[in-house]
């Protein structure tokens, strides 16, 4: 939109927008009520304007200037910040901005598209991101990422333990073209392996197979986190029969025992699916005359369980149902 079609309220809106959220604000706070709701109006009606359009209006605005003044990306986002805390109390308010936030873009957004944005980033950076995103989309989006990054970044997001929420929405406002409506300096709870445990059930086998591989490679231990978080023992009781008789001829039937110790009740029933009525039956009599046991030998019964099922599921001998290729 040239200067030449925008009206002064427009025109109003733009020269605020160039300002210092912190000159701004007691300018907007300045206003009535009727003044604001006009800019809000206005606002959410308002299409791009171009760089020379913008120079342009604030050289109206600021007499004496030769140099125009950066209008800072996501405009819109930023004027209803802006008039949020005006706003506040002022009744029969006509318009509500709904602005469509950077890490949705980056969600909706073709995976291909937001991977070559994302390529020239560090490894780091992309990691962060990709955590922030629901793993369904993450994935598609890892996977259009050069191969040879993809291990080195999920090993990144392993080692996440909280992620700076507002400057994660600046580096996605940069690359969507908008600007965060975070404020403040808060951060979210992670728990990196299990995210990044989350993005490969959500990719095809095929993609998550070949990334731990190279993960195996570099790092063992984290490979076997990885596996551990992306398939659990409770996960074990979406196993069919037949599988699960797979899976329970490589289990002690004592280290099973343990491992069913306070059991959720739909895992148990699976597992007695994949026993003989005598076999089971010996189960029960065991799990009812077994005493306490610590919670930590509990975990690690099931522990072994799920790396006998992860073994067997690299053998290519058992199908845990985590995740296809098209």
């Amino acid at each position: 939109m040239a200067v030449a079609n925008l009206t002064d309220p427009q025109k109003a809106v733009l020269f605020l927008l160039s300002l210092d959220e912190e000159v701004a604000s007691p300018i907007v706070n300045a206003l009535d009520p009727s003044e604001l709701r006009k800019l809000r109006e206005i606002a959410a009606s308002m299409q791009e304007v171009s760089a020379s359009a913008l120079d342009e209006t604030y050289r109206e605005f600021v007499e004496r200037t030769a140099v125009a003044v950066a209008v800072p990306k996501g405009g819109l986002p930023y004027l209803r910040r802006l008039t949020r805390g005006a706003l506040q109390g002022v009744p029969d308010e006509p318009v509500e901005l709904d602005i469509e936030g950077p890490m949705q873009r980056l969600e909706t957004a073709p995976p291909e598209a937001v991977a070559a944005l994302l390529a020239e980033e560090t490894d780091q950076l992309i990691a962060a991101v990709l955590a922030r995103l629901d793993p369904k989309r993450a994935a598609p989006i890892l996977e259009a990422l050069p191969p040879e990054r993809e291990a080195t970044i999920l090993m990144r997001m392993t080692k996440m333990t909280d992620l700076p929420v507002t400057i994660l929405d600046d580096v996605a406002a940069a690359i969507a073209a908008e600007l965060p409506q975070q404020t403040g300096d808060t951060s979210e709870t992670l728990d990196g392996v299990k995210r990044a445990a989350d993005i490969l059930n959500s990719g095809g086998r095929q993609m998550s197979m070949s990334i731990l591989e190279v993960i195996e490679e570099k790092q063992p231990e984290l490979a076997r986190d990885m596996r551990l978080a992306m398939f659990t023992f409770v996960d074990l009781g979406r196993l069919d029969a037949k599988s699960m008789r797979t899976l329970l001829r490589e289990v002690p039937t004592e280290r099973l025992t343990i491992a069913l110790k306070g059991a959720p009740q739909e895992v148990i029933d699976a597992i007695f699916l994949g026993l003989s009525e005598r076999a089971a039956a010996l189960i029960r009599d065991d799990l009812e005359v077994l005493g306490k046991v610590r919670k930590a030998e509990v975990e690690g019964a099931r522990q072994e369980v799920v790396q006998v099922a992860l073994r067997l599921e690299a053998d290519g001998v058992l199908d845990l149902g985590r995740g296809t290729d098209e």
